[in-house]
């Protein structure tokens, strides 16, 4: 009695696709392969439903074509938007993404980064908060925003130039007096350079300023009283803001207006991030956009790198202003 074939073969997927088996096989195991024959061969797989053995790959080439990204969560706008550039970027070079949510949770980052090399993953993608966490030296591994050492690729947008062009900005528009706030981390990590650049260019614009950074965790409602602090006869005696982030500028937009304070007439405010409504509508405020797309593409060309050792320890991209009704263009 014949054998009954469980499904379709790598040879049948050569034959539907009018292609060498050698082309099939390299589309697979995701190396290099002319777009018109990948084309081919994935419309042929689809066809005929045909599916290969990732472990078995695996055990064969040593390489599982996965790379881990470990990412607080996708509530923030912005890390929604990182999650699906680096999905796209990975996808590109047909590679497949393990989607980590550390949920800010110490120990799960810990637990992602064993549960990754337990999955013979083939490179780490990190937004982490840990202080003690230890980098695996047996996988690539790429970090996005916080420098560990210089054996550990860094990727980040140019935060303390963004905080100086914040404050350049609020001076061109006519701001005279005004005041960086924050929520973050206790870690050194490159966001907090955003402040940096801003009392940078305060003090060489020789413009008043003042700073009020909360810790993560601290309660919102000491930025209301810090505002409230600095209403003096129904109006406040900034009229300029830069936020840390672009959630908390709206965040502090809302509670200006339950003050009664006008925004841009009263005060003008600019966030950084670059987050959209919607996520490709307008600029939910005025604000500096971090270049999303190029840091997913850095990150995923830099842990795919075949000479890791060789890449910068720091890979600063550069950031752009886009009004977002709440300045006086």
């Amino acid at each position: 009695m014949a054998k009954e074939r469980s499904g379709p073969t790598m040879a049948d997927v050569a034959r539907e696709a009018g292609v060498a088996l050698g082309t099939v096989s390299r589309v697979v195991n995701g190396e290099q392969v002319g777009e018109e024959y990948k084309n081919k061969v994935l419309s042929a797989i689809q066809r005929l439903g045909y599916h290969y053995n990732i472990s078995g790959r695996a055990l064969r080439t040593d390489r599982t074509n996965t790379i881990a990204f470990i990412i607080p969560n996708t509530i923030n706008p912005y890390f929604a938007l990182l999650v699906h550039h680096v999905n796209l970027a990975l996808e590109k070079r047909n590679y497949k993404m393990m989607l980590c949510f550390s949920e800010y949770d110490q120990g799960r980052e810990i637990e992602y980064i064993q549960m990754a090399q337990q999955n013979r993953v083939d490179g780490i993608i990190a937004l982490t908060y840990n202080p003690h966490l230890s980098i695996p030296e047996d996988i690539p591994f790429v970090t996005i925003d916080r420098f560990f050492s210089v054996s550990v690729p860094c990727i980040a947008s140019d935060n303390f130039g963004g905080g100086r062009m914040a404050a350049k900005k609020l001076y061109e528009l006519g701001c005279r007096r005004v005041a960086f706030m924050r929520v973050g981390s206790t870690l050194t990590n490159e966001p907090s350079k955003r402040k940096d650049g801003f009392v940078s260019a305060c003090v060489d614009l020789g413009m008043p300023f003042e700073v009020m950074a909360l810790e993560d965790g601290a309660p919102f409602d000491e930025f209301v009283r810090f505002l409230t602090d600095h209403m003096q006869n129904g109006r406040l005696t900034f009229d300029g803001l830069f936020l840390g982030t672009d959630m908390l500028a709206w965040q502090i937009c809302q509670v200006l207006k339950r003050m009664g304070v006008r925004i841009p007439e009263d005060v003008q405010v600019i966030g950084f991030d670059g987050i959209r409504m919607f996520g490709d509508q307008a600029y939910v405020t005025s604000t500096i956009v971090q270049p999303v797309q190029e840091i997913a593409e850095a990150c995923v060309s830099t842990v795919l790198s075949k000479h890791l050792s060789n890449v910068p320890s720091l890979i600063c991209l550069p950031v752009s202003y886009a009004s977002g009704g709440t300045t006086r263009e």
